[in-house]
């Protein structure tokens, strides 16, 4: 069934977005990989669709591009009701969020992206919108100032965000379901390679998806566009499919190396080794000597890094470790190799 997908706020449709939404998967069936989330969700929904009832609020925390936006357009299509979609940086005031709960209709999904940036005043709309399905409006300023409380349809609100921790207790509390979303494993990405080849009306030969796949880091999103730009490079050779062969020269030439680490990568690394000597390094220290945003360091580098083995973080700072060394083509100083540097994560550390 085609459900009414409302943008809330204004974005740059491009030709990559409209080809990343076209390989959305619009059921739960469809959906590869994160074999535990959809064994849940199915539950939920199935529990929900049978009270009759809107289904509880989710939220989705993982790294970028592992379906966090494509889950919540599937419990907006499986419950068969409308989703409006916003985020975070684009609802500045609470006057913002008002106008969007006051139009929404009853069972609708309202997926905020980005959940993690929404201002303190918005969050404190939010949150009796969320438990009771009522909202506070203030009319007049001053001492004739009075507050009115609307009642609001029941909704689902379904937020994403790479930076769980950065939640506010209180408005993670009000999320009944809490999902966390794993990097995919090789076979789940062949397969969504291959879906996507079916969709695009490609040829992909088994041992070109699974080269593919396995560059992929884990992240159906890169998946999809590195099968479009070795879709490109095939094109333009004049092959009629895609082999391991043409798979493999062109993400060498998109500097994709074999455990799928990309130029930035490769930099990250290399400046902790070099100018850092192998770390402890802060994360403001480390963007610096980068040219790279912090942020986009925590969110869309480390997480794979960390997860590959190549980096740690540690209460003084982020270090490579051995691997890290052997990957990058260079030899482990003795002391590193004999300590190996299993140090806690800690979260206050830049």
């Amino acid at each position: 069934m085609d459900r009414t997908n409302t943008q809330l706020t204004p974005e740059l449709e491009t030709g990559e977005r409209t080809a990343e939404t076209s390989l959305r998967p619009r059921k739960l069936s469809e959906f590869i990989g994160q074999p535990k989330i959809k064994e849940n969700l199915a539950v939920f929904l199935e529990a929900a669709r049978g009270r009759g009832e809107p289904m509880d609020h989710l939220l989705l925390y993982g790294p970028p591009g592992l379906g966090k936006t494509t889950i919540a357009h599937i419990v907006a299509e499986e419950m068969g009701v409308e989703i409006h979609v916003t985020s975070g940086p684009a609802i500045e005031r609470a006057g913002d969020l008002v106008g969007i709960l006051t139009n929404i209709e009853s069972g609708a999904v309202l997926f905020i992206d980005e959940i993690h940036r929404l201002g303190r005043s918005v969050e404190e709309i939010l949150y009796p919108a969320m438990e009771d399905y009522k909202v506070d409006i203030l009319i007049g300023k001053g001492p004739a100032a009075r507050s009115i409380r609307l009642d609001l349809p029941p909704i689902t609100v379904i937020g994403a965000t790479t930076r769980q921790g950065l939640l506010t207790g209180p408005l993670r509390d009000r999320f009944g379901i809490v999902t966390h979303f794993p990097f995919y494993d090789e076979q789940a990405l062949f397969e969504i390679v291959c879906r996507s080849a079916a969709i695009l009306g490609m040829v992909v030969e088994s041992d070109g998806a699974h080269e593919i796949a396995r560059r992929s880091r884990g992240t159906p999103r890169i998946a999809n566009r590195l099968l479009r730009r070795v879709r490109d490079f095939a094109q333009v050779a004049g092959k009629a499919a895609i082999d391991d062969g043409i798979a493999e020269s062109a993400l060498a030439q998109l500097e994709v190396d074999e455990t799928g680490l990309d130029r930035v990568d490769r930099l990250l690394l290399e400046t902790i080794i070099l100018k850092f000597e192998g770390g402890p390094v802060g994360i403001e220290t480390l963007a610096a000597a980068t040219g790279e945003d912090a942020g986009t360091i925590e969110d869309v580098y480390e997480p794979y890094l960390m997860q590959q083995g190549f980096l740690q973080r540690t209460p003084r700072g982020r270090c490579v470790t051995s691997r890290a060394y052997l990957h990058m083509g260079l030899t482990p100083p003795q002391k590193r190799r004999e300590r190996g540097l299993f140090e806690e994560d800690d979260p206050k550390n830049g």
